[in-house]
């Protein structure tokens, strides 16, 4: 068989079960066709956040071996969260363009520090000095869908022309890449990396999308929750003996709200539909661009979320419900939607509770996955991709020790196309002092730096309502050394218990980059 191509669709703050293939309410045909003809894994894994997680995907290390151990918006003055991706990691795009690959990249970067991400800056840290071919996105992370900061076209940044809609525009170029690429290099296998930043806050859709979902959620996430919980069951990807985690703390009851918060809160659930929706249509639009040409039978198609449902409560620039959606709006849709979001779990991005980093993934490759439709179980990681990637290809990851490379840490998920199996080793996070470690049925979790750990068996409750750490203590004790190891090597540690604000105000970083 010749080599196929890869594609890796990355959405950004969006939770385990908002999509319909995984239980969701979201309008989502194109994806729930790839999940029909292909596989869905259910416990697979994301770093509980964008930087971390973009870093991890890319390079098949933990986030700290790349130096994005927290977030570019600031060097916390060691090697493991530099906010910079470093030069011990190597990107799938610089791995697999030696072995004849092209490469192409649209969408959010977010991988390099903010002193860095401005026009005059430099640019090693860049999608182009990075191993991508050629580059369309924004550099910096969150921002207008409108408006964007940091839109560049390879090396140059732009402005965004009249009528511009972020999701779209990386949609557009996505099928304009592979479009080009059958004109310019034939049957040269590609690696195209598709990285939209829906459904990330601000809440900004075309209104004409957002009103087809006003409505759709009055009865609130207290029902919601539970309908989607039963239906998670009933599709399968769920065990029966799992329980639903109660409503988030700090989250009223949806009848405590007033009839116009009611109207509010659906609003917000609508634009934050309409949002993933677009990117599926997006999805669709390069499928089709597939077919067209003859390559569908011989791509892989993957896609997951950097992270769970954003908590966030993000509110600047105008509150009118009338804004909501529009430029003039910068609002995110909220913890009980988050919560909503994460069904049957616990907690939300930031945390490595199974709400935090628990990711929908779909593999689709019709030339390897010859029956769709099915669930796998095996436990995987973000890491795993880079050696997914590395031995579909035939490429050559770096192993001369003078080049200084980290090796890979992940496990080819390439196996698990034709039947499931067991995951050889253990998985490891840390992010913001949260931290876990997962053993296969056994994960071992806590929060924040001082937080003690708690002990889950995720065969018999993988919802971790029911915590066994003083019935084993010996485990923990066995556990949280293979952690401690883990963080060690890593450089993870010492662990920073800073707030976010604190962090920010880190006297090594410097200020963003102005709006152009």
């Amino acid at each position: 068989m010749d080599r196929p191509n890869i594609i890796v669709i990355l959405v950004d703050d969006m939770g385990y079960s908002d999509i319909g293939c995984y239980g969701g309410p979201v309008r989502t045909a194109n994806l729930d066709a790839l999940a029909a003809g292909g596989l869905r894994y259910t416990q697979f894994y994301n770093t509980a956040r964008c930087c971390p997680a973009r870093a991890s995907l890319l390079t098949g290390l933990y986030p700290h071996q790349a130096g994005m151990g927290w977030m570019t918006a600031a060097d916390l003055g060691t090697d493991g969260y530099a906010g910079d991706l470093n030069r011990r990691c190597r990107t799938i795009a610089e791995v697999l363009r030696p072995a004849g690959y092209a490469t192409y990249m649209s969408g959010k970067w977010h991988l390099t520090h903010v002193r860095h991400e401005g026009p005059g800056g430099p640019k090693h840290s860049w999608p182009r000095q990075r191993g991508f071919g050629r580059y369309f996105g924004t550099i910096c992370g969150g921002g207008s869908y409108w408006t964007p900061r940091t839109l560049t076209v390879d090396n140059e940044q732009i402005d965004p022309p009249e009528g511009f809609y972020y999701t779209d525009a990386i949609s557009d170029r996505a099928v304009q890449f592979v479009d080009d690429h059958v004109r310019t290099r034939g049957g040269d296998p590609f690696f195209l990396y598709v990285a939209y930043t829906a459904p990330h806050w601000p809440l900004h859709a075309r209104a004409e999308d957002v009103a087809a979902y006003r409505g759709r959620f009055r009865e609130g996430w207290d029902v919601l929750r539970r309908q989607k919980f039963e239906r998670m069951r009933e599709m399968g990807i769920l065990d029966e003996g799992w329980g639903l985690s109660e409503r988030g703390e700090g989250i009223r009851a949806w009848d405590e709200l007033s009839p116009e918060e009611q109207v509010e809160m659906d609003l917000r659930m609508a634009i934050y539909a309409a949002q993933i929706e677009c990117v599926d249509r997006g999805v669709g639009r390069l499928i089709e661009c597939l077919t067209a040409h003859g390559l569908l039978d011989n791509t892989l198609v993957l896609f997951l979320s950097d992270n769970g449902g954003c908590h966030e409560e993000v509110h600047r620039k105008s509150r009118r419900i009338e804004d909501l959606g529009a430029d003039a709006s910068f609002e995110s849709y909220g913890r009980p939607w988050a919560n909503t979001s994460n069904v049957p779990f616990r907690e939300y991005k930031s945390w490595t509770h199974e709400g935090g980093i628990a990711t929908p993934l779909i593999a689709h490759w019709p030339a390897r996955i010859g029956e769709g439709g099915r669930f796998r179980h095996r436990v995987g990681h973000l890491i795993d991709v880079m050696p997914t990637c590395v031995e579909l290809a035939g490429a050559e990851y770096p192993s001369d020790p003078k080049e200084g490379v980290w090796p890979m840490e992940g496990e080819s998920l390439a196996p698990s196309f034709a039947a499931d199996a067991e995951r050889a080793g253990a998985i490891f996070w840390e992010h913001e002092g949260n931290r876990a470690v997962r053993l296969g049925k056994w994960k071992l979790v806590a929060k924040g730096v001082e937080g003690a750990w708690e002990l889950y068996d995720t065969s018999a409750d993988r919802t971790e309502l029911t915590d066994l750490s003083a019935e084993q203590p010996d485990r923990v004790e066995r556990m949280a050394g293979m952690w401690r190891q883990y963080a060690e090597r890593t450089y993870v540690l010492p662990l920073d218990g800073r707030t976010w604000s604190e962090r920010i105000d880190d006297p090594l970083r410097l200020g963003r980059p102005p709006k152009r």
